[in-house]
């Protein structure tokens, strides 16, 4: 089975090579209070999408991030390329705002059976089709508020299970390891950890086996109910992970303010 490498490494002014390098980013922005470290994501990312009312936090909270510069220099340098959505969130002034700047309006207010993550992350796949092993998906402001919300994200990272969608707070991020492959995942200490987690999701795990944990699982069953792996410790480099059901693999972060 062919290993399958993560690697926080976009939390880096620099991302070096090896994991994580070769990597196209796109960025999503939702309507939760950005991360400190969203502008380091936004230089990152080859493709900025807010999604309906995250356009608002981008307006907001970007120019706090900069306290130094004016709004309106900040807010004209961090413009998105798409505000995306059913656009029942956005503020009426944001969106003549980045219209005037020239960044792209998609009304899909026609379709209310999917959240507005959903509709972001399958125009960026439909984008990428071609490079989708390389692309992976930041999610801004995606975890925090409302718990149906975040369960609804979630729920978007499993429906897209064959492509690298990472879910971001200011102290956490989530992601999915498809049971199809084998996990490694490159720690970038300065960043990250050492408070880790796996979660089975839709399904209970009948085998998990992990290495470079403090707890490591050695063909454990895990389900809800019953044993998860929570409040677990990184004591390696590099971690290995290899389940018989999808797994959500969740790290905290760790980084400091400082120069984006």
């Amino acid at each position: 089975m062919d290993a399958m490498i993560h690697s926080s490494s976009f939390l880096l002014p620099e991302i070096p090579s090896g994991a994580g390098a070769g990597l196209k980013y796109a960025l999503v922005l939702l309507n939760q209070r950005l991360p400190k470290f969203t502008p380091l994501l936004w230089n990152h990312a080859q493709l900025r999408v807010c999604a309906d009312g995250g356009a608002n936090r981008v307006y907001d909270d970007m120019p706090m991030l900069f306290p130094n510069e004016t709004p309106s220099d900040v807010r004209t340098r961090y413009k998105p390329d798409v505000i995306k959505g059913d656009m029942d969130s956005i503020r009426t002034e944001v969106l003549e705002f980045y219209k005037n700047m020239g960044t792209k309006i998609v009304d899909e207010s026609h379709d209310q059976d999917t959240t507005d993550l959903h509709k972001c992350v399958a125009s960026i796949r439909d984008f990428h089709a071609d490079t989708e092993d390389t692309l992976c998906i930041l999610v801004a402001g995606a975890l925090g508020g409302r718990f149906d919300h975040e369960i609804g994200n979630i729920n978007v990272i499993c429906h897209f299970s064959t492509i690298r969608i990472i879910l971001l707070s200011e102290d956490s991020l989530i992601q999915l390891l498809p049971s199809a492959r084998h996990h490694e995942i490159h720690i970038q200490s300065s960043v990250e950890g050492p408070h880790c987690g796996l979660i089975p999701i839709g399904t209970p795990s009948g085998s998990t086996t992990t290495t470079g944990l403090q707890w490591d699982l050695d063909n454990t069953e895990m389900r809800f109910g019953g044993l998860i792996s929570t409040s677990n410790i990184v004591r390696s480099e590099i971690v290995t992970v290899q389940s018989n059901s999808d797994l959500l693999w969740t790290i905290s972060l760790n980084r400091q303010d400082g120069d984006f």
